[in-house]
């Protein structure tokens, strides 16, 4: 889990940098992530709501939310949690559950600081979202374990996926492996699907009964208390495939080596995209999609490397790289690995085996 060092640590820095004569109102659940770990679990049924940051200017954070909200947010950080009554179970609501934060932010000035209307938001949103390129090592702890579970669903797919399997059987193989090491549930979403080609390079699990032959692409993230993680495998189903598909993943491998060895600090997205894209020789037009990306509390988040990007990186970044190739008549196969971005290079934090068989 994020710290309440760290928290506090990413509130004085925001707070430097804005210099507010008065308190500060943040209400976007990026934010409260971010600033606070403040973050209501997606299975719950009071996913849809969330809460109010207070933060003055001599860096006191007060924390508001409903007393309905899951477990997953009495593990945030501020100087005071205040939950405000909305419903006991024993008599009527109070009040309309959307307006139950009203008051909180009526005390506090009357304004939402980072909402879309509000004057000061691209200011706010220009200086949280530079902070965020920067992880801090309680980020990365934290997405380390999204990556560890990560591994294990990747692990038991490689293990298991066979023909006759259905994709939506592969998914719940994977969601159990994951479930296993982290000792709880929790989202995890993606490509669970099979990939012909240029026609289909993604998509959610289906009743669709994997065959012998077909590339199934593995893609997929797994969210814990609001950071993610984002890696790939395609796995040929059956373990049989033809030379022209073992091309495809030969080449992809040869692109992402090719990629992971420009990641450093002050080298340009646009370098290691074409990095990637060169490693592809004669194939390179099969290459359709970006080559990688940020990755946090978002997906994607800059920086993106992409074909035409004008971004530099950062140390403290976590990027994706994730070249694939498409050819109809063979398959469309894509992989992935996630690293941190370092003065010296890059570490790379997924540790799955990428192969077909």
């Amino acid at each position: 889990m994020l710290t309440a060092d760290g928290c506090r640590a990413r509130r004085q820095r925001f707070l430097d940098r804005l210099r507010p004569a008065k308190p500060v109102v943040l209400a976007d659940p990026i934010h409260l992530r971010y600033f606070a770990n403040f973050h209501v679990d997606g299975n719950s049924m009071s996913a849809d709501f969330g809460g109010v940051l207070v933060l003055r200017p001599d860096g006191h954070a007060t924390l508001f939310h409903d007393n309905k909200l899951p477990k997953s947010v009495e593990l945030s950080h501020a100087d005071k949690r205040e939950a405000q009554t909305w419903y006991t179970g024993q008599e009527a609501e109070t009040g309309t559950r959307r307006m139950m934060l009203r008051a909180a932010v009526e005390a506090a000035g009357g304004r939402v600081h980072d909402s879309l209307a509000d004057a000061l938001a691209p200011q706010v949103w220009a200086i949280t979202s530079d902070m965020r390129r920067r992880k801090d090592p309680d980020e990365v702890a934290l997405l380390k374990t999204c990556m560890r579970a990560t591994n294990a669903g990747h692990a038991w797919g490689r293990a298991n996926i066979k023909p006759g399997m259905t994709e939506l059987e592969v998914y719940a193989g994977v969601c159990n492996a994951v479930y296993a090491a982290l000792g709880h549930w929790a989202v995890v979403y993606g490509d669970f699907t099979v990939s012909p080609g240029q026609k289909k390079r993604g998509g959610p699990p289906t009743p669709h009964k994997l065959e012998a032959g077909e590339f199934f692409i593995l893609d997929y993230s797994v969210i814990v208390q609001g950071y993610r993680s984002d890696f790939t495998n395609t796995i040929c189903v059956g373990g049989k495939p033809t030379a022209e598909q073992q091309q495809l993943m030969d080449l992809s491998l040869k692109a992402i080596a090719a990629g992971a060895k420009e990641l450093k600090a002050g080298a340009t997205c646009q370098h290691v995209y074409d990095a990637m894209r060169d490693a592809f020789g004669g194939m390179a037009d099969r290459f359709t999609t970006h080559g990688g990306h940020g990755l946090g509390i978002c997906h994607p988040e800059p920086p993106y490397i992409v074909k035409q990007s004008s971004e530099t990186l950062v140390a403290g970044d976590v990027v994706t790289l994730e070249p694939g190739l498409y050819v109809d008549g063979v398959g469309g196969l894509r992989i992935e690995h996630n690293y941190l971005v370092t003065e010296q290079g890059s570490e790379q934090l997924s540790g799955h085996e990428i192969a077909l068989v």
